[in-house]
């Protein structure tokens, strides 16, 4: 009797078992390359690794990266696609091309542009608002400048960086129409000396606040300013740990939130459900971190949040050029 309650129990189990592993929902898997920079930014690609983090966490998603440093794309993004992810991240405007020739290959593999547009049927992309949230800091920057001299310190010559760069300007302008704005553009995002010597010589012509969208290159900036004792704003995550004694604010670019929103869709529906996302203030996809080191008066803060209450109903509309 013992014996026959014993095979009993055991096949219940192994049923069990058995129904569970059938119930189970397939686990998805996200790849991802990372911009130039690669891991440890503080930036833009460390922001979108703790949106995976967090989807891993919160529903179980797994995921791989890759990083190109030498700028070979085409290879690291072939191992993602062979890997059998459900989704494939390229992450920068500077993986397009890239992107592009391996989606080519593959027209079944479902592939993701972060910061750029591609017309490829099995490419969907996202782009953020960065000229609203950078309108902010140009704000910002305006009420705390004492002379009037504000610096902008740009990575690479290009369309997107020109979004910050106009935004900011545009911010500048609305807090004080007579402001001079100087502006320099590194050509690269990963040379911080040059970051340093952009930044001297903008406070050499006076200028007491700067801002960067220029990845390590910026991160001269932000010590330069510290050392010569004026504020900055850092970009894409709140960097005031980089430079405690000068980071006023930083514009935040929620790359984070929107790999998290697209792992949950992933996770949830198996697929992407639109083309292209475009995402800026009033989508929480662009916005303005604590404020430090500086202070507001409550006139300069209420202003603030009028203005991003206006960029969001349309009442202003912020240049991207």
């Amino acid at each position: 009797m013992k014996k026959l309650s014993f095979i009993i129990l055991l096949v219940f189990l192994i049923s069990g078992c058995s129904s569970a592993a059938v119930e189970k929902k397939d686990e998805h898997k996200i790849g991802i390359l990372l911009s130039d920079a690669g891991l440890g930014d503080e930036s833009f690609n460390d922001s979108a690794f703790r949106g995976l983090e967090r989807a891993r966490d919160e529903f179980g998603i797994t995921f791989d990266y890759r990083e190109a440093p030498d700028g070979e794309l085409e290879k690291p993004l072939t191992e993602l696609v062979e890997q059998g992810n459900d989704i494939i991240i390229g992450l920068g405007f500077s993986v397009k091309e890239g992107l592009e020739t391996v989606a080519k290959k593959y027209p079944d593999q479902q592939f993701l542009l972060i910061d750029e547009v591609s017309e490829l049927e099995n490419i969907a992309s996202i782009t953020f608002k960065e000229q609203e949230g950078s309108f902010l800091v140009g704000m910002v920057a305006a009420m705390t400048s004492k002379t009037d001299k504000i610096g902008f310190v740009g990575g690479v010559d290009v369309p997107l960086i020109h979004h910050f760069e106009a935004g900011f300007k545009q911010g500048v302008k609305y807090v004080k129409p007579n402001a001079e704005v100087f502006v320099d553009y590194a050509g690269s995002f990963d040379d911080v000396e040059l970051g340093k010597k952009l930044a001297t010589a903008q406070i050499d012509k006076g200028a007491d606040f700067i801002y960067h969208a220029a990845g390590f290159t910026g991160y001269g900036v932000l010590q330069t300013a510290q050392e010569r004792k004026i504020y900055a704003a850092g970009v894409d995550t709140d960097q005031f740990f980089v430079a405690e004694k000068a980071v006023v604010t930083s514009m935040l670019k929620n790359v984070d939130n929107a790999v998290y929103d697209i792992a949950k869709m992933i996770n949830e529906d198996g697929k992407i459900d639109a083309d292209s996302y475009l995402l800026g203030l009033a989508e929480n996809g662009v916005g303005l971190a604590e404020i430090r080191v500086a202070s507001l008066t409550p006139d300069q803060q209420k202003a603030i949040e009028e203005a991003t209450n206006k960029i969001i109903s349309g009442e202003i509309t912020v240049d991207s050029e």
